[in-house]
This record gives structure tokens, sequence and C-alpha cells, in this order.
């Protein structure tokens, strides 16, 4: 296969990026993908940051044997904890993409607003994410609110449910008193959850996520690279998870399906 037509590989740690695989099978039908979920390792939010470094390189090894023209790290923890180590061993022969919290246009609803930004507890501490929260802490108040234990709620495919309702209803509890304006999604894991977490803000409290931004940084740089697939046919899409289980797989494919649909 021509490098064009090769597939491009995403990868999470577990299903929680196939928020930015919808995104870029949206924006780019006609391209071949690779998703390949951890979820036997999964969260990575919670590790060491010497853990996630060497998961997310493994991850990244696994999909280049598979042959892949891109790399999409469609994970929040990997891309703070390892995008540089991944981008200084691969971008001389291929694009390596990360992603980071939507936190550009959730400071832009309003003049000073008060925007949650919901991550892992690693997202949060690394450097990456306390750098780009210096460039906007003039212009906004913002929270940022580690979640322990949202994720896991998506790896079982538990995208709806009372015990969800009442775990996101506690988490904000303590925000309910003054208005939230924004709140960015900063683990790729919660938009597939973004109605439960609307209806447990209210209406009125704009959500944002970092998948089409993503995915448009993707097509740049395919275009960059030159290896942007010339066909005119709808593309593939193959899962693969770490934990082997085709439930996982089943679960992958549900969410991409339910997701392109909204």
């Amino acid at each position: 296969m021509d490098e064009m037509h090769r597939p491009i590989g995403v990868f999470d740690s577990g299903v929680g990026g196939i928020s930015v695989l919808k995104e870029l099978v949206a924006l780019m039908p006609n391209e071949n993908y690779i998703f390949y979920g951890d979820s036997k390792n999964a969260p990575y939010g919670t590790k060491t940051l010497k853990e996630v470094q060497d998961l997310t390189c493994a991850d990244a090894e696994y999909l280049l044997k598979q042959n892949v023209k891109a790399l999409v790290v469609a994970c929040n923890t990997a891309t703070s904890a390892a995008i540089r180590i991944l981008r200084k061993k691969y971008q001389d022969q291929m694009p390596v993409i990360g992603i980071e919290p939507a936190l550009k246009p959730a400071v832009s609803v309003k003049k000073n607003p008060r925007v949650i930004v919901m991550a892992t507890p690693m997202t949060i501490r690394e450097e990456k994410f306390q750098k780009l929260l210096k460039q906007f802490t003039s212009r906004a108040q913002v929270i940022s609110l580690p979640c322990p234990g949202l994720v896991e709620f998506v790896e079982r495919g538990e995208l709806e449910s009372e015990a969800l309702d009442d775990f996101l209803s506690v988490l904000f509890g303590p925000y309910r008193d003054e208005p939230i304006d924004a709140v960015v999604l900063g683990c790729t894991h919660y938009p597939l959850i973004r109605e439960s977490i609307q209806k447990s803000l209210g209406s009125g409290v704009a959500v944002f996520d970092g998948g089409a931004g993503t995915a448009r940084e993707t097509l740049r740089k395919l275009k960059e690279y030159k290896i942007l697939s010339d066909s005119t046919e709808q593309g593939t899409v193959v899962f693969e998870n770490s934990t082997g289980d085709e439930r996982m797989i089943e679960l992958s494919r549900y969410l991409l399906e339910r997701n392109l649909k909204h």
C-alpha cells in the first residue's frame, strides 16, 4: 500500500479517544484508520508520569508495526505526559498530533467568565496544562477539576445511568452557588457522556472539547507531509483493544456509530 493510503493510527488509554476519532472520520471520511484502545491499563490519569510515558510509547510502537502514516494521541493525559517524547522519536518520519483542553474558546464565551476544566489528575498537574492555564488566567476565572472515577463509567459503556447522574451531581456540587459559564472536557472520555454532563450542569453552561481542533490539525499535518489520501471512497476503521476482549471492540464500534449520528 502506498504511503498516501496507509491508515492513520489513533490511540487512547481506553475507548475515550473515539470522541476524537469521530471528528477525524467526519472531517476526513476517505482516510483509513486504526483505533487502538489500551483499556487493559485504563485509566492513565491516576498513574505516575513514568508509567504513562512508558504506556504511551508502547501504544505508539504497536501502531507503527501496523504501518500507520500518522499518529494521533487521542488522550489528554498521554499528550501531557509524552507528546514531546513521541515527536522527538517520530516526527521526522510522520506527523504526531496530540490534544489539549479547549480553553481558548471557553474563555471567549463572555468577558471574565468562570470556567471549569474537567480533567484527569495527571493532566491537571503536568507542566503542559499549567502553561496553557497561565495564558488565560488574566481573562477568566479557571477552576481545575480533577475527576478520578469518571473514566471508568465510559469504559463500562455506562453513558447514561442514575449512578452517573449522582456522580456528576456530587462532582459539580461545590460550584453550584456561583454560576459557571463554561466547562472544558479535558479528557477524551468525557465527550462520550456529554449529554449527562450537560444535563447536570444545565442548558445555560457552554461545553467544549478539543476533538474537532485535533482533527483540523491532523488534516493540516497530512497536507504538510503530502500524505493526505486522494481516495474518493469511504475509508475503513479498524478497532483494536489491549484487553483482547471482543466486547471492547463492540463497544468501540457502537461509540463511533452513536457519536457520528449526533
